[in-house]
């Protein structure tokens, strides 16, 4: 009869364990995008009310919005920017123009592309009927967004875009409030 030994014992359960990674249904909820976008709805300006922390934007940005721009190419323009407080007490704009690029027929489920070939999933998961209010993520539940087209959403609006993105499975306790960019 062969002993077990510790490093058998460790590779067995090395293995176990890989394979029921492999094999182990995922615990988070699958993300559905909405039905169908009009992507020149879509166009103009979007304020950013809340957000994950990204690795991509400064956390103590004010202000931050979004300008997307429908293409006759079919792909839309993106205009990223806030403003970051400096010691001096000026805001310095910060920029960065993007691309987009949908990925299905109805354009719910787009590719953001900011730095050549590296692209990111950006899907529409809830968008009302006058394209005012918008809740974007990311399938894999990395990222999040609630925007709207004014500076200011109403406590029920966010509270309603919440429990939507609680049901898709997104962890809403990581949402960080965007703050308005003060009036000078």
């Amino acid at each position: 009869m062969a002993r077990l030994t510790t490093k058998s014992i460790r590779l067995l359960l090395t293995g176990l364990c890989l394979a029921f990674a492999l094999t182990a249904p995922s615990l988070a909820r699958e993300v559905k995008a909405v039905d169908a976008v009009n992507l020149k709805l879509y166009s103009g300006v979007w304020y950013e009310i809340a957000s994950f922390p990204s690795p991509f934007q400064p956390q103590n940005c004010t202000g931050t919005t979004a300008t997307y721009t429908a293409n006759t190419d079919g792909s839309i323009k993106v205009w990223n920017q806030c403003y970051q407080p400096t010691p001096a007490g000026v805001d310095k704009l910060l920029r960065v123009e993007g691309r987009a690029v949908p990925v299905n027929a109805n354009n719910s489920q787009l590719k953001v592309y900011f730095f050549g070939p590296f692209g990111g999933d950006y899907w529409v998961l809830d968008l009302d009927d006058n394209y005012q209010t918008a809740l974007v993520g990311s399938p894999n539940h990395r990222f999040l967004w609630i925007l709207h087209r004014k500076p200011n959403l109403d406590a029920q609006s966010y509270q309603a875009l919440l429990k939507k993105a609680e049901a898709q499975g997104f962890d809403t306790r990581k949402l960080r409030r965007t703050q308005p960019r003060s009036a000078l």
